[in-house]
């Protein structure tokens, strides 16, 4: 990919320029956790977006997507957002530095990713970390990688249609390599949890069934849990977030709001207590645990929170049947991919088993993508 976007820049745009990167991520628990303030549980990957970037001494971007063979050109003003949705990130990424205070010059880039789209994976927030952190280093603006992470979730908000929470951004500027971070995402504190579990693959099999975020399903999952977040709040004060509640409060007004309301919210509160447990199990090598609360998660989320699908919903099973020791529906669902702990001398068998039963039911094998855990957004060499 590397040699790629070098050939390609120096074609369309000469000599020089600065490679930089960012990752993908997983999540091993807490979904749809983080825009209600809750606790996630991330990690980066070793797939990403990578980018050759020089600045062009104008006041206009010239980017070429080599994964779309497609190139645009557009301003920095807030008018001159670009047709191609795609570049719609990148410009977001620019006017959001510049509301910041950030200085953008104008820049000529190529940029290649090698992360599934589609997948779950978060290719969006690899592309904006990619580029809020090279804005940065290229316009030596001093912005922290905090606000490096809400340049990202802003750009979702503001240019690409998606209410996201800070999770995958905050994932793709803070990933450290063989380390999971746990992440408040109402304080933003942070901590890292070595993960190297052995004899334990982590592995993800991609239903190949893609889902568009910005559709309504997602946001509309967003507004049941403020609506139960408010409900409660007026009986609790101190409920800022649907994370702050507990479970007998949202009994409390099981009959003041919609039950698909109250299935979002029950979801979600047992849900940030999930990532908790795993976190202590993880502490106490208690891979057991850890594999139970994934189960647990992609039930809530198949039932409560209704965002997987019959394809997901088939793989968990046969996990389950086969005694991986855990597997859950990963991102925001609607398609995508599981995320499964198996143990060493199960994968084999696990995976082939699946791509043979999956394909007689759906037609088509599912992929399957290993998982090494990564370093963020970063220079490379």
């Amino acid at each position: 990919m590397k040699q790629k976007i070098q050939e390609k820049f120096k074609a369309l745009f000469g000599e020089g320029g600065n490679l930089f990167a960012s990752a993908g991520r997983i999540n091993i628990i807490g979904e749809h956790t983080d825009y209600n303030g809750g606790y996630v549980f991330p990690g980066a990957i070793d797939c990403g977006i990578m980018a050759q970037i020089k600045l062009n001494g104008t006041d206009k971007v010239r980017a070429y997507s080599l994964d779309y063979n497609e190139l645009a050109e557009f301003g920095l003003k807030e008018e001159d957002v670009p047709a191609q949705a795609w570049a719609r990130y990148i410009f977001g990424v620019c006017r959001e530095t510049i509301k910041r205070g950030g200085r953008v010059a104008g820049f000529d880039t190529v940029f290649a990713g090698d992360v599934p789209l589609g997948a779950g994976l978060s290719s969006s927030a690899a592309l904006e970390s990619t580029f809020a952190f090279a804005i940065n280093e290229l316009n030596k603006n001093g912005i922290d990688k905090f606000e490096l992470a809400k340049i990202g979730q802003s750009t979702e908000h503001n240019y690409c249609g998606v209410k996201c929470g800070i999770m995958d951004q905050f994932a793709s500027i803070f990933g450290k390599k063989g380390s999971l971070i746990r992440l408040n995402c109402k304080t933003m504190e942070y901590k890292y949890y070595p993960f190297n579990p052995q004899g334990y693959k982590v592995v993800l099999l991609d239903s190949c069934v893609k889902h568009e975020l910005a559709s309504s399903a997602y946001n509309k999952r967003r507004e049941s849990c403020e609506n139960a977040a408010a409900a409660i709040r007026k009986y609790h004060p101190e409920v800022e977030t649907l994370s702050d509640a507990k479970r007998q409060w949202l009994e409390e007004v099981r009959t003041e709001i919609p039950e698909e309301d109250f299935m979002r919210a029950e979801y979600v509160i047992g849900e940030v207590q999930r990532v908790l447990d795993v976190c202590d199990a993880l502490e106490r090598g208690d891979y057991e645990t850890v594999g139970e609360m994934m189960y647990q998660t992609h039930f809530g989320l198949s039932r409560l929170y209704e965002v997987s699908c019959e394809e997901l919903d088939f793989l968990n099973k046969l996990a389950r049947k086969m005694d991986v020791t855990g597997s859950r529906v990963m991102g925001g669902g609607f398609g995508g991919c599981t995320i499964n702990l198996v143990k060493n001398e199960l994968y084999d068998q696990f995976i082939a088993t699946a791509k043979e039963q999956f394909k007689a039911k759906f037609g088509h094998e599912p992929k399957v993508y290993d998982v090494v855990i990564s370093d963020g957004a970063r220079c490379v060499e």
